[in-house]
């Protein structure tokens, strides 16, 4: 048997012409890329939240990208008005010792306070500026070092010890007497 019948048989096709082939190559490039620019357009358009979920919302976006803290700027030589160990005890350390957690000592507990006192003034101060346990650190905070010496006092004093009240710095010493 011959091929002959099978050579003989012209390709017919769809592109017959050079304009024909080029225009086609030409479209099978330009219409997927704006198939594809449609579909962008098409989901980036218009608010389109899952289903149940309000996490794209401005406020829940707001609440994200709040601020952690603020910056508060201080002028040093002020006149400052010292707070007492109480002041600062039922500001600042109420939370923990009033009900004793996280292990904090209770105020008032002599047992649990004892061997804090028998360490002495200076490692109580330290453990409360430096942190100690889960307790955060108190030193550099909305009340001085002096203030958080104060509150040691009043707490140790409280549980029966015999601490004396720290001296005042000279600055705001001399500030406080000029206030009276």
């Amino acid at each position: 048997m011959s091929d002959s019948h099978v050579q003989d048989a012209p390709h017919e096709g769809p592109i017959k012409t050079p304009t024909q082939l080029i225009w086609t190559v030409i479209a099978s490039f330009v219409v997927p890329i704006a198939i594809i620019v449609l579909l962008v357009n098409f989901v980036v358009s218009g608010d389109k939240s899952g289903a149940g979920s309000a996490a794209m919302s401005e406020e829940a976006v707001a609440r994200r990208i709040q601020p952690v803290g603020t910056v508060l700027l201080k002028d040093a030589s002020a006149v400052v008005a010292l707070r007492t160990g109480e002041e600062v005890y039922n500001a600042q350390c109420t939370a923990c010792h009033g009900a004793g957690l996280a292990g904090a000592p209770k105020s008032g507990d002599e047992a649990a306070w004892a061997p804090r006192i028998k360490t002495g003034y200076e490692a109580l101060l330290t453990s409360a500026l430096k942190g100690k346990g889960a307790m955060a650190a108190q030193g550099g905070g909305e009340f001085s070092d002096f203030e958080i010496g104060r509150a040691v006092v009043f707490m140790a004093n409280k549980a029966g010890g015999k601490l004396a009240e720290p001296k005042a710095p000279a600055a705001a010493a001399s500030a406080a007497s000029a206030a009276k």
